[in-house]
């Protein structure tokens, strides 16, 4: 196999550091508001390169961590911190929002097929961990204390900028959104680890440490993690590609400076998913769901086939057009593969050397639109039925589609309340509840309160209502 690695920036033969075995780390969400689909987008990739190491016949072994403290909106240890942000905005506890927004990313990745991994660790699992690492980094003289707070310091390094060539000019106040100028600092590029001087008075979890009450600096998070459950070495470290810096740049800062050797060979980044206005991002408000991409009658592995058709290092455009393509598409496969008859004795020759083609077609730098291609081969291919059948199989190990499960659907319109007869009303179902609620979410959007319309979405969701935003208003109908 074949991979990008951004540290190298080549594509380089994949080799990890023990025969047959990966230890594979993901930077998983921050749980303070819903997942877009452009941060799924990465996940997809990630679990189809999980499951395609699988396949080729690696021992995958994966780790993520649920931040749910400390990471600030600038990455940059400025700005507000995302967690509070969230709490805030619904008047809840900052673990109430971790727990609730944690069930609702599994959930949206049990739709897509994204396998959960088996190591998940809640970052506020492991402060033990950040303070013993912080103590040996200060030991060590690669960490000082300024201001109350502790800080890594880069100058002690012989190179920081390893996936860009950035200067420290770059990193000027003003040149990033939100930057804000730290006096504390030796040198710009300097990040914290442990806050105890925080600009939130309101700061609601904190522990002791030898250096006062406060939290720990989002970046020593994932590196506390990954140590604890993988060893010092890692095989493949994967995110978005807005991770490469600061945040991966300052795992491998502090990662490395406290085992004093190399910790991650492969470095796995997928780029982002733009709509019309750019990057797809939660600060811009409305932003789209796996939820409200079933609203709208999509099946959510839709979505999936529409990112595998793209590569991974290459900027994906959402559409709902390309979307609609996507779907036409999905529904024409799934016909095709339903009309194959399981007949005759399966060739395992044959299904032998669709794998090794599926896995040299995948295997190069992780190309899943000519997985997908490799599966209308199949369609066409010259052998019975039950072969071709288990070869699909095979094949949707990787792509998780559901190519021998899932039925052909078309988009489902709901009926707007008025078109609605009794008949078609189940008993049970409170009309005046959901026209209430339904008219909370319009007057929640018109306020921007957009945490508040996604509740009350869900409710209605829990309630077997399906809704429909069109341009007459929101119409709705019984799932």
């Amino acid at each position: 196999m074949k991979l990008y690695n951004t540290l190298t920036r080549s594509k380089d033969e994949f080799i990890p550091n023990e025969e047959g075995k990966v230890k594979m780390y993901t930077c998983g969400p921050t749980v303070y508001h819903f997942a877009h689909i452009g941060n799924l987008r990465t996940y997809i990739m990630e679990d189809v390169l999980e499951k395609f190491l699988n396949f080729a016949g690696y021992e995958v072994t994966r780790a993520m961590n649920i931040t749910d403290v400390g990471h600030l909106s600038s990455d940059g240890d400025t700005g507000e911190d995302k967690m509070l942000k969230g709490a805030k905005r619904e008047k809840k506890t900052v673990m109430e929002i971790a727990q609730f927004y944690t069930d609702a990313f599994f959930s949206d990745c049990k739709k897509l097929n994204i396998k959960k991994p088996e190591i998940v660790v809640p970052a506020t699992s492991c402060v033990d961990d950040y303070i013993h690492l912080i103590e040996t980094l200060l030991e060590k003289g690669y960490a000082y204390i300024a201001g109350g707070n502790v800080y890594f310091d880069t100058s002690k390094l012989d190179t920081y900028y390893v996936f860009q060539n950035f200067k420290e000019e770059d990193l000027a106040v003003g040149v990033r959104d939100s930057v804000e100028e730290d006096e504390n600092k030796r040198n710009k590029a300097d990040f914290v680890l442990w806050f105890t001087k925080s600009k939130f008075d309101d700061q609601e979890l904190k522990w002791d440490s030898p250096w006062g009450n406060g939290y720990p600096g989002w970046h020593i998070e994932c590196s506390g993690i990954s140590l604890k459950y993988l060893g010092d070495t890692l095989d493949i470290h994967c995110g978005g590609i807005d991770n490469a810096f600061p945040h991966h740049t300052n795992e491998i800062a502090q990662s490395e400076a406290y085992t004093g050797k190399k910790w991650c060979n492969n470095w796995f980044h997928v780029l982002h998913l733009n709509d019309a206005r750019g990057k797809m991002s939660k600060s811009k408000g409305d932003f789209l769901t796996v939820s409200l991409l079933e609203e709208k009658g999509y099946d959510p592995l839709v979505y999936r086939m529409f990112c595998l058709q793209s590569h991974y290092r290459k900027p994906l455009v959402f559409t709902f057009e390309s979307l609609d393509n996507t779907a036409g598409a999905y529904n024409k496969l799934l016909t095709r593969i339903a009309s194959i008859q399981n007949e005759g004795e399966i060739d395992e020759a044959v299904v032998a050397e669709a794998k090794e083609k599926f896995i040299n077609l995948v295997g190069n730098d992780l190309n899943t639109s000519l997985g997908l291609t490799a599966v209308y081969d199949i369609l066409k291919l010259k052998t019975n039925g039950a072969t071709k059948l288990a070869i699909l199989k095979e094949y949707d190990k990787v792509l998780s589609l559901d190519l021998l499960t899932n039925k052909p659907t078309e988009k489902a319109k709901p009926k707007a309340t008025e078109e609605l007869t009794p008949a078609e009303i189940p008993e049970g179902v409170d009309v005046a509840k959901i026209e209430e609620l339904i008219a909370k979410r319009l007057e929640a959007k018109k306020n921007r309160d957009f945490a508040l319309a996604d509740s009350i979405r869900n409710e209605l969701s829990e309630m077997n209502i399906a809704i429909l935003d069109t341009k007459e208003g929101t119409k709705w109908s019984v799932k």
